[in-house]
């Protein structure tokens, strides 16, 4: 895929890997649309970028206003030819301590954030999607995706969700619209906000966001980003070893 001239839709595009893909395909010359919860924040991300760019403020662990996004891009932007589902949120949470109101909470927000957001961005827009000559859904997963890591056990619960649901979605789309290509990065660990104090040996937000542009670009269905790539051939010699590194 082209990315010059294209209409990209980023979620989570004010900050980490959403605000430096959104640099790095304003420089290739894509037309942006960035979604994020904090609306002065992302006009001051569009106001930098130097091609023509739309924000849109959506709190998508409110599925209302997931709705009012998918509307709105419908009507406002037919032309749209990419969408990457990026924007997450991720909080240890301890179960077995016992839960409370502020455990289900974040587990409701997780579970909003990361898995019912994209795959009702993904269901709404798709018919709009369909009528490009060419187009991507990118959805952003991780690592533990494959195995969970013990202090994330929702986080991990949504992004396995969400590959499980990229992949069925890839089956149909080949069969049913093969112009619309569905794709899946699969992270390393990236320094963000959401990482700060937690692990090493970290990537930067640039480097996360040139694999998902790559990904795009080729319409690889798989991108496996940093060590991460080592995964899929240590999980086929011994699950049982991937499952306690990512523990």
């Amino acid at each position: 895929m082209e990315l010059k001239g294209r209409k990209v839709l980023i979620t989570g595009a004010s900050r980490g890997i959403g605000a430096a893909l959104a640099e790095l395909l304003a420089a290739e010359g894509a037309e942006l649309i960035l979604v994020g919860r904090d609306e002065t924040r992302l006009k001051k991300q569009a106001q930098r970028l130097a091609s023509p760019t739309v924000s849109m403020a959506a709190e998508l662990s409110r599925p209302g206003e997931t709705h009012g996004l998918v509307e709105r891009t419908m009507r406002e932007h037919p032309d749209l030819a990419v969408l990457v589902n990026n924007a997450a949120v991720q909080t240890e949470m301890d179960f077995a301590s016992g839960s409370d109101d502020s455990l289900a909470d974040d587990s409701r927000a997780e579970i909003a954030i990361n898995l019912a957001a994209p795959v009702t961005i993904t269901a709404g827009l798709i018919p709009l999607l369909r009528q490009q000559p060419r187009a991507v859904v990118m959805n952003v997963t991780t690592a533990l995706a494959l195995a969970p890591k013990q202090a994330a056990p929702v986080y991990c619960a949504t992004k396995s969700g969400l590959r499980s649901f990229t992949r069925a979605l890839r089956y149909q789309c080949e069969d049913a619209a093969p112009n619309l290509r569905i794709c899946e990065t699969i992270m390393a660990l990236v320094d963000t906000d959401m990482t700060r104090g937690r692990g090493r040996g970290k990537i930067s937000p640039h480097k996360a966001a040139e694999a998902i542009a790559a990904g795009i670009v080729t319409e690889r269905a798989e991108t496996w980003v940093g060590k991460a790539r080592l995964l899929p051939l240590l999980n086929h010699l011994s699950p049982a070893l991937v499952r306690r590194m990512l523990r």
